[in-house]
């Protein structure tokens, strides 16, 4: 699977696209498990194709979040304010720090 032909995919067809790619890693492993694989390199190929379709999503994730008003992200960081003493820290500072600097870069903007 080619990564131009993954960035032409609705959000749905990715969706898709991961869920059957997993279902097949999945039956990849088992059979390998339990018999010998006719091309080992299958997996590999299974996993690289799992990994190219997540970059996408991430990818279009990342846009959505830059592309939010001021006001949106502003609640968002005050949400994750409150979050980031709970279980799951590292995820919520992550996303905190990230939206924390789309905000920093769009006030850098406005005073120029």
């Amino acid at each position: 699977m080619k990564y131009d032909s993954l960035v032409g995919m609705s959000d749905e067809q990715l969706a898709l696209t991961l869920l059957d790619t997993e279902k097949h890693l999945f039956k990849l492993c088992f059979q390998s498990a339990t018999d010998r694989l006719e091309t080992p390199s299958e997996i590999r190929k299974a996993k690289r194709d799992i990994a190219r379709v997540k970059t996408v999503q991430r990818e279009r994730e990342l846009k959505r979040l830059v592309e939010l008003p001021d006001a949106e992200i502003a609640k968002q960081v005050e949400t994750l304010t409150e979050l980031v003493d709970s279980p799951g820290k590292r995820r919520i500072k992550r996303g905190l720090f990230r939206l924390q600097s789309i905000q920093a870069v769009r006030t850098q903007k406005g005073d120029r």
